[in-house]
C-alpha cells in the first residue's frame, strides 16, 4: 500500500538533463518543436492544439499504453536504459546488491519455470485461507494480508504523524475494492457497468484457473461485498481534505468507534502487537465496516480472500492468469490492445519508476542508473534553477494584493524552509536483509513485500528521515512531500523536453521552470497551504486570508468545472484543485523567474518568436498526451491531475504576459476579462 503521505504527494511530468542556462549563442536552438504545430489553430483559441496538434493528429498510441505523450517517451528510454543495467547484473554482477538484481530479473524472465511450477507457490497461502472458521481469524487474517503484500478491506501504513512531523505515527485507511474508484460500483452508466460485469468474469476465470468451485457463485458474492465497501468508502475529493484525515486515536478507544471489531487480533498479525495510538484516517468507513464483517459468511469473506490473493499475484503466475489480469486491469479499465513484453514488466517489478512506484530493487538499480546516466555537474545545475525558482515566489509572495502582511510573513517562512532534492539519495536503501532467488519468482515477491512492511513497522519509535525518497532516481516524475517541506525532482526526469541545454532559456523556463514552480506551489496550494514550514499540520493563515484564498481557488474550481474532456464527462474541479493551482501558480512564478534573469533586457528572437511567445509554446509541448477513452474515464475519477490539453490552456487564460505574448483580445476563445483572471500565487 502507498503509505498515507502519498496522498499529498505531487506527481507531475517534470525536468531535465545536462542544466546550463548559458548555452552559447553557436549551440542555442528554440527548444521548440514547430511539426506538431497545427497553425490552423490560432494560439490564441487553443494553445494546447496550436502547439500539439499536428502530433495528436499523427500519433498512434503503442499498443501495450493507455495513454502516450512526451512523459511515457522518457519512460520508454528509461525502461532500455535499466533493462541494459539489469541484463548485466544478472551476467557479472560482482557485489550483493547487482546479485540481487540479476537474480530477480531472472526469477521473472524464466517464463518456462512460472509454467512448471503453476499455483504451486501460493499453495500455503491458499491453504490459509480455507483454514479459517471465524470472524477473529478472518479479521486475523486481513492484518496478516497486509504484511504479504496482498491487502484487504483495511489498509495499514506508518508515516509522519501529520502534525508532530519529527515523529512516526501508524494509521488505517479505507481499501479493499478491485475497480479503480467507488463510482464504478455505485454508478449506473454503461461504462462502469461494463466494467462490473469484466470484474465478475475475471473473478470466475480467476476461481477456475485456480481449481476452485462456484466461481459464478463466488463471482456474484465478491462482487456484492466490494459494492458495500464502495458504498461506506469515503469519495477523492473529501480524501484530498488533510485536516479531515487526521483523526488520531489512543487505540484503547477505537472500541467506542467499532465496538464489536477485535482490533487486538488484528494489529498482532499486523505486526504492530502492543501499538497505543494511530491515526484512523476515515472513521466512518470503519463504523460500516465492521457492520459488514458482522452480515457477511465466513464462506463469503474466504471467497473475496482467495481472490483477492490470487489477483495479486496473477501477473506472477503461468500465462492463464497473466493473461485474464491484463483483460480486466489493463485492456478493460485502461483500453490497452496488447500486453507489454514480458521483458518490460521485469524492469518495472524489478527497478520501479513505472506503475510499481519503488520496485522491490528500486534503489539498488537506482545507484547503477545515476553512475552510468546522471553527470555529477547536473545536480549542482538544478539546484541553481531551484533557487532561481524560489527567489521570484519570495518576491511574488511580498507583492500579492490580496494577503495581508501578517500572513506573508508565515508564507515567507515556510519558502524558506523548502528542501530540493536533486537526481538521487544521498544515503541509499539496505537491502541486505532481503533473500532474493533466480527461481523463486513469488516467493521473492512475498519476502519482499514481508520486507517493505517490516521496514515501515521499524519506524514506529525512532526519527523521522528526512533523507528519505519516496521515488527512485530512475522514475520519469517529481512530487512535493508537505511533511518534509521537500521538492524532489529525480535523476531520470532531467532530459529533454522538460529542459534542452541547448535551447534558449525561454522554453527551458517554460518547460522546467514552470514544472519547478508547480512543485514550489504545492506548498502553497488547498491542501499544501495546511501545513507549516516544518511539515506540520497547524493553521498558519489569518481568518480573512483564509477567506480570500478560498474565494479565489473557489474561482478556479468554476473554470475547471467548465472543460468536457468527453461526452457529458467533465473535470472535476475540486478534485483536481490542488494541481491547478500548482500549474496556474507555477506558470505565473515561472515567467516571473524567466523575466528577472535577463536583467531587464529583452530576449531574442528565435523562428520567429519572442521569448515570451516561447516561454508559452514551450509550456504547451511538454503536455502533449494522447489518451484511450477508457484511461480517460478512470483519470476523470481517480487522477488529480487535469487531463493534459486543459493543463495547457488553463492557466494562460488568467496570465497577463499571456495576453500580451500573443496579443489575445475579446472574442478569443482563450480570452477573460482583466478583472476574471485569477492571481494566486
Amino acid at each position: 500500500m502507498i503509505a498515507m503521505r502519498a496522498f499529498a504527494f505531487v506527481l507531475a511530468l517534470v525536468v531535465s538533463g545536462a542544466i546550463d542556462l548559458t548555452a552559447s549563442a553557436q549551440s542555442q536552438h528554440s527548444g521548440i518543436d514547430p511539426d506538431g504545430f497545427d497553425k490552423e489553430v490560432r494560439v490564441q483559441d487553443d494553445l494546447f492544439l496550436h502547439v500539439n496538434g499536428r502530433w495528436l493528429l499523427r500519433t498512434e498510441i503503442p499498443a501495450d499504453k493507455s495513454n502516450y505523450g512526451s512523459f511515457n517517451k522518457l519512460i520508454d528510454e528509461a525502461q532500455l536504459n535499466i533493462r541494459a543495467i539489469i541484463e548485466e547484473s544478472a551476467k557479472n554482477a560482482t557485489d550483493e546488491n547487482g546479485r540481487k538484481v540479476g537474480n530477480f530479473f531472472n526469477s521473472y524472465m524464466n517464463e518456462a519455470l512460472v509454467e512448471q511450477l503453476g499455483l504451486k507457490p501460493l499453495q500455503n497461502e491458499i491453504d490459509k485461507i480455507e483454514k479459517l472458521t471465524d470472524k477473529n481469524d478472518v479479521t486475523r487474517y486481513f492484518g496478516y494480508s497486509e504484511t504479504i503484500g496482498v491487502g484487504g478491506p483495511i489498509g495499514f501504513f506508518v508515516d509522519q504523524d501529520d502534525r508532530v512531523s519529527t515523529q512516526h505515527l501508524a494509521g488505517i485507511i479505507q481499501s479493499g475494492t478491485t475497480l479503480p474508484d467507488r463510482d464504478y460500483y455505485l454508478q449506473d452508466e454503461p461504462k462502469y457497468l461494463k466494467a462490473r460485469q469484466a470484474l465478475k468474469t475475471y473473478i470466475a476465470k480467476l476461481f477456475q484457473l485456480s481449481g476452485k468451485a462456484h466461481g459464478d457463485h463466488a463471482a456474484d458474492a465478491i462482487l456484492e461485498l466490494e459494492t458495500k465497501l464502495a458504498k461506506i468508502q469515503w469519495d477523492r475529493t473529501t480524501l484530498r481534505d488533510a485536516e479531515k484525515r487526521y483523526n488520531k486515536f489512543q487505540v484503547g478507544k477505537l472500541k467506542e468507534l467499532t465496538p464489536n471489531f477485535a482490533w487486538p487480533v488484528y494489529f498482532e498479525a499486523a505486526g504492530v502487537k502492543g501499538l497505543t495510538e494511530l491515526n484512523v484516517v476515515t472513521p466512518s468507513y470503519f463504523e460500516g465496516l465492521e457492520k459488514i464483517i458482522a452480515e457477511t459468511s465466513i464462506e463469503t469473506w474466504k471467497q473475496y480472500l482467495h481472490f483477492r490473493l490470487i489477483d495479486s499475484a496473477a501477473g506472477l503466475l503461468p500465462k492463464a492468469f497473466v493473461e485474464m489480469h491484463f483483460e480486466l486491469h489493463s485492456k478493460e479499465l485502461g483500453g490497452i490492445p496488447e500486453q507489454q513484453p514480458r521483458w518490460k514488466r521485469a524492469v518495472d517489478t524489478t527497478a520501479g519508476g513505472g506503475s510499481n512506484r519503488m520496485g522491490v530493487l528500486g534503489e539498488a538499480v537506482g545507484q547503477l542508473y545515476v553512475q552510468k546516466h546522471f553527470k555529477p555537474q547536473a545536480r549542482a545545475k538544478m539546484n541553481q534553477l531551484v533557487s532561481n525558482l524560489l527567489k521570484a515566489f519570495e518576491q511574488s509572495i511580498h507583492d500579492l494584493t490580496w494577503m495581508t502582511d501578517a500572513t506573508k510573513k508565515q508564507a515567507l517562512v515556510k519558502l524558506s524552509k523548502i528542501t530540493p532534492k536533486i537526481g538521487y539519495p544521498v544515503k541509499w536503501r539496505d537491502y541486505s536483509k532481503l533473500t532474493i532467488s533466480a527461481d523463486d519468482l513469488v516467493g521473492n515477491m512475498r519476502r519482499a513485500a514481508l520486507y517493505e512492511h517490516q521496514r515501515m513497522l521499524d519506524k514506529l519509535g525512532q526519527p523521522v528521515d528526512r533523507g528519505e525518497w519516496g521515488m527512485t532516481p530512475q522514475t520519469v516524475n517529481a512530487y512535493y512531500n508537505p511533511g518534509l517541506n521537500e521538492i524532489v525532482f529525480p535523476a531520470a526526469i532531467l532530459q529533454p523536453p522538460f529542459f534542452d541545454a541547448d535551447a534558449d532559456d525561454a522554453v527551458n523556463y517554460g518547460g522546467i521552470g514552470a514544472v519547478i514552480g508547480h512543485e514550489i506551489s504545492h506548498g502553497f496550494d488547498d491542501q499544501g497551504c495546511k501545513y507549516d514550514g516544518d511539515g506540520n499540520l497547524k493553521n498558519w493563515w489569518t481568518e480573512s486570508d483564509q477567506a480570500a484564498f478560498e474565494k479565489l481557488t473557489g474561482k478556479l474550481v468554476a473554470q475547471y468545472e467548465g472543460y468536457e474532456a468527453l461526452p457529458s464527462k467533465k473535470v472535476n474541479g475540486r478534485l483536481t484543485l490542488g494541481e491547478n493551482i500548482a500549474d496556474l501558480s507555477g506558470m505565473a512564478i515561472a515567467f516571473k523567474a524567466y523575466r528577472l534573469s535577463l536583467d531587464g533586457k529583452e530576449g531574442p528572437v528565435l523562428d520567429g518568436y519572442t521569448s515570451s511567445q516561447r516561454f508559452f509554446l514551450g509550456w504547451s509541448q511538454i503536455w502533449r498526451r494522447k489518451y484511450r477513452d477508457a484511461e480517460l474515464v478512470r483519470r476523470l475519477v481517480t487522477d488529480p491531475h487535469s487531463p493534459s490539453h486543459f493543463r495547457g490552456n488553463g492557466p494562460v487564460t488568467n496570465l497577463d504576459a499571456f495576453y500580451e505574448a500573443f496579443n489575445v483580445k475579446p472574442g478569443d476563445k482563450l480570452f477573460k476579462p482583466k478583472e476574471e483572471r485569477i492571481q494566486i500565487w
